[in-house]
């Protein structure tokens, strides 16, 4: 049964870790099975900071990448993947995934570890509580502060 992709980001994930499955403990995996609405369901930039990704698509066209680290130039690797393809996301980097289908896209992933974790990165700087400072973010993010106090 497809996931609710009724949200403000157009996708729904069903994960099953050590939390939901506590058998899973000591195998070091984790799956999760993503559901995206019609062109423009989304899985926002977030990384897994304790895995790797590897992520098979089911059903329509996500264009999916990631950024590679600071070190790196912070290069971004993009691809549009079909029904049957494979992408892995390295350990700890940003990635996200954008069904650019015109039909539902579903896409399962594996990932190295039975406790993955999950950082959305919008979520976390602009979400956490307490607040991180505005100073910070307004001199981090190169805008004003009516603009981070909107997000």
């Amino acid at each position: 049964m497809p996931g609710n992709t009724g949200n403000a980001v157009g996708s729904n994930v069903t994960t099953v870790n050590v939390d939901a499955l506590p058998g899973q403990n000591t195998l070091g995996i984790a799956i999760v099975h993503i559901d995206f609405a019609p062109y423009g369901g989304l899985k926002p930039p977030h990384t897994h900071p304790h895995a790797t990704k590897v992520l098979v698509v089911m059903e329509s066209a996500p264009l999916v990448g990631f950024v590679s680290s600071n070190h790196d130039n912070n290069r971004l690797f993009t691809k549009v993947l079909n029904k049957g393809d494979v992408f892995v996301f390295p350990i700890g980097m940003i990635h996200f995934q954008l069904n650019i289908g015109n039909t539902p896209a579903v896409a399962f992933a594996g990932l190295s570890s039975q406790n993955p974790g999950v950082i959305t990165i919008a979520n976390t700087v602009f979400g956490s509580d307490p607040p991180i400072n505005l100073d910070v973010l307004t001199k981090a993010y190169m805008l004003d502060k009516n603009a981070v106090q909107y997000l």
